[in-house]
């Protein structure tokens, strides 16, 4: 049965309770995300800052986790089997949620819903909202259509959303996995991009409600500063 310490990056970084969850990450829209998750299930976790902006994810300990050199990555101490680590947001969600219960229906049917948004979130959302990101921040690139074409498809995203969002709170019946997926990219294009002009931000009729519905959420904010600087 796995160990926690057969894992290097538990040598690298000590954990600090190791019954808890580790916690591999960063703070961007992705990694927000399971922090996110594990505040709002109540799960404890030992939250270990990975500077991808030093390369940190690129050391053979953290690739044994993540072999697509991204964060975030999860080892859950008490996991099927022994020690299970879990790479890729989405997967960490769907995993959390299945461990718990929470965050997602009892019904199979409800479930399948809160999926569909979790995989609309991870094949649409997560790269053209990135994409906007990287060229807004990369503005000696002259030519002017790959920009054109994430903004338009990020704006074909939003109008999507939006309509989801009519007569309703949540993404789905209840807050899930799907939202915690879907809001940190929404706050990131509206307040690190800051190119809701680009995107229609300003016609969109629940988008912005929905977001600061989120953000009002107390676990959401403990969870937006995990991992702490330092």
């Amino acid at each position: 049965m796995p160990q926690l310490t057969d894992f290097a990056i538990t040598r690298l970084r000590p954990p600090r309770d190791p019954e808890a969850i580790q916690l591999y990450s960063f703070p961007t829209p992705n990694g927000i995300k399971v922090a996110v998750a594990l505040e709002e299930l109540g799960l404890p976790y030992d939250a270990h800052r990975i500077h991808i902006g030093e390369n940190d994810q690129f050391t053979p300990e953290f690739l044994a986790i993540s072999p697509n050199n991204k964060i975030p990555a999860i080892i859950d101490p008490h996991g099927p089997g022994g020690a299970h680590a879990v790479f890729e947001s989405g997967a960490i969600l769907a995993y959390l949620a299945g461990k718990t219960g929470g965050l997602w229906p009892e019904d199979a049917a409800g479930r399948s819903e809160v999926m569909q948004w979790l995989m609309w979130q991870m094949g649409g959302v997560g790269p053209m909202f990135g994409q906007v990101g990287w060229f807004l921040r990369n503005p000696q690139i002259e030519d002017p259509r790959p920009l054109e074409r994430y903004t338009g498809e990020t704006a074909r995203l939003l109008r999507v959303l939006d309509a989801r969002l009519a007569g309703r709170d949540w993404v789905c019946d209840a807050y899930s996995i799907a939202d915690i997926a879907i809001a940190p990219w929404l706050r990131s294009m509206r307040d690190s991009y800051k190119a809701g002009e680009l995107v229609g931000w300003d016609d969109l009729a629940h988008v912005d409600a929905y977001l600061e519905r989120f953000l009002a959420r107390p676990a959401v904010q403990r969870g937006l500063d995990q991992p702490p600087r330092g």
